[in-house]
């Protein structure tokens, strides 16, 4: 496969991919170390919550899928980071055994400087019944195709 350029890339264009399910100990030891409130730490806080049960922290829900989005659509591309994130929102939690996928769509693309262009994926990370779990919009750069 060649790699993918910004002049590849169209507005409106769709993908879905990746599999992977969240364990109760990956839960429990992301929070730990980098959101320990209660409800993603202890099962039993958790069950008098308002989410009823252990959940993932947002984030780490995020960075799934920003695995899933690298390896399955950035890693063979000309994408060269990305310059921030629009509109983040926490629709549901991740629960222990979920599984996650993602879904993109492009939602806007311009040139910008020198070689590059910034393309605007809306990515959303589902589980497996498709319930949407988190979206959000990322700034990517994109190189341009010297061919092109």
């Amino acid at each position: 496969m060649e790699e993918l350029h910004y002049e590849d890339i169209s507005v409106g264009d769709t993908d879905e991919f990746g599999s992977y399910t969240v364990s109760k100990e990956e839960i429990t030891a992301f929070a730990e170390q980098y959101d320990p409130q209660p409800f993603h730490v202890d099962e039993e806080v958790a069950k008098e919550s308002a989410f009823g049960g252990l959940v993932a922290s947002g984030l780490q829900t995020v960075g799934i899928g920003q695995r899933m989005m690298v390896e399955n659509m950035l890693l063979n591309s000309s994408a060269r980071g990305a310059l921030g994130v629009d509109n983040l929102r926490w629709k549901q939690p991740t629960r222990p055994g979920d599984t996650l996928s993602v879904k993109t769509e492009i939602v806007k693309k311009r040139p910008w400087i020198d070689d590059l262009g910034i393309v605007s994926i809306q990515m959303t990370v589902v589980n497996q019944n498709d319930e949407k779990l988190v979206s959000l919009i990322v700034l990517i750069q994109f190189g341009m195709n010297d061919d092109a």
